[in-house]
């Protein structure tokens, strides 16, 4: 069988994301999360496309012992007050083991007042139960009573840890990995340590995006967004040293692309983790640039344009002082105040709208006319008397 027909048969059999999770009886949000933890194992295509799950993995999924509901277990996650009465604690307790560091959320989600509540795996709060039980009864211990006395909460920390890790497992190629880092720097920490912009640009366009691609709500998004920062001092500092590795590696292996190049060869090459979501092409930054509309030459008229008559001195035939203003030009190079093109300019026009002579009579009417006539009338009578008394 040749190559290509061999590479189209197996496309074919491959199986789109939405159509596994319904055959492994799996929640949108559930099939997520069993990709991220690894449960799932989903193949990007090299060449670009969106994501396909093997009918092999689907099959073995399902050859479990349990199925579906060991799998369900696997990703069942539950908030705080579920937690708590799964560890026969209170909320408040259990508050202070995540905020301690000692459990360690997996997801979160906002609800209708736009906080954050996390979300934590049922097995590992099974297996905190088991490790260490002490810390359910009694007293809590002192390390854990200064941790919180110094105002220390360690869940966003410890799941963005968790996030990271697992993206860079998920991914091999340098850039990708090197674009995973950055996400948790804020702009003016990255620029201090990838000043090219141009390699920034190319972070926002091989960063690995969710298996169902970008969804959500916009406060969702932001949520994640700046949890993703890193927010204190040497977890910063951590995070920047780690981005100049992975950085120094990516540009050992291929520059960043640069706006007008083509494809850079070997771009279908890539490994399967350029992108662990929807497409694994390489995209290259663009620079778009406004084209510039170009400039008349003096006297022509543009396809659809009113040329405006120069106006013509004082006294001429032309009434200038009943010329619109929109006689000014409206494009560039024609008749501008001051270019000494064309006709004159925006002073001169003004000049000649105040030459004597051509200002119009004014109009009365209404009560201001009546009023005036009157004014006159009676101005005219004690003339003729000033008149008579004089002879």
């Amino acid at each position: 069988m040749p190559m290509t027909e061999a590479v189209r048969d197996d496309g074919a059999r491959m199986v789109t994301v939405s159509r596994a999770a319904a055959e492994l009886e799996l929640k949108r949000g559930e099939f997520g999360l069993a990709v991220h933890l690894g449960i799932v194992r989903v193949d990007v295509p090299q060449a670009g496309g969106r994501a396909r799950v093997c009918p092999e993995e689907i099959d073995r999924l399902k050859s479990e012992d349990g199925f579906p509901e060991t799998l369900r277990e696997r990703v069942r996650t539950v908030g705080t007050a579920e937690g708590a009465r799964l560890l026969g604690i209170s909320p408040v307790r259990f508050t202070r083991l995540a905020r301690a560091g000692c459990v360690t959320p997996v997801a979160f989600y906002l609800n209708r007042y736009r906080a954050v509540v996390w979300l934590y795996l049922v097995q590992e709060l099974g297996g905190l139960a088991a490790r260490s039980p002490e810390l359910l009864v009694g007293n809590s211990p002192s390390w854990m009573r200064s941790r919180l006395d110094a105002g220390t909460d360690c869940r966003a920390r410890n799941w963005r840890s968790r996030r990271i890790e697992r993206l860079l497992t998920l991914t091999e190629d340098p850039w990708a990995r090197a674009a995973v880092v950055a996400e948790t720097l804020d702009p003016v920490q990255l620029g201090e340590v990838v000043d090219d912009p141009y390699e920034r640009s190319y972070f926002g366009r091989i960063r690995p995006e969710p298996v169902f691609g970008q969804r959500g709500s916009a406060a969702g998004r932001e949520a994640m967004a700046q949890l993703m920062l890193a927010d204190e001092p040497d977890e910063i500092l951590w995070r920047r040293v780690t981005l100049g590795m992975e950085l120094d590696s990516a540009r050992e292996l291929r520059p960043a692309p640069r706006p007008g190049e083509e494809r850079w060869p070997g771009a279908a090459d890539e490994p399967d983790g350029v992108a662990a979501g929807e497409s694994g092409a390489l995209v290259e930054p663009a620079v778009s640039v406004a084209p510039v509309a170009p400039v008349a030459p003096v006297g022509s008229v543009r396809s659809g344009d009113t040329q405006a008559e120069p106006a013509g001195p004082p006294g001429s035939g032309d009434n200038a002082a009943e010329r619109p203003e929109s006689v000014m030009p409206e494009h560039g190079g024609q008749g501008g105040a001051g270019s000494g093109r064309g006709g004159p300019g925006l002073l001169t026009r003004l000049r000649l709208r105040r030459t004597p002579g051509r200002r119009r009579p004014r109009r009365t009417g209404g009560r201001t006319g009546n009023r005036l006539a009157t004014a006159t009338r009676a101005r005219h009578s004690l003339h003729h008397a000033d008149q008579g008394s004089n002879r």
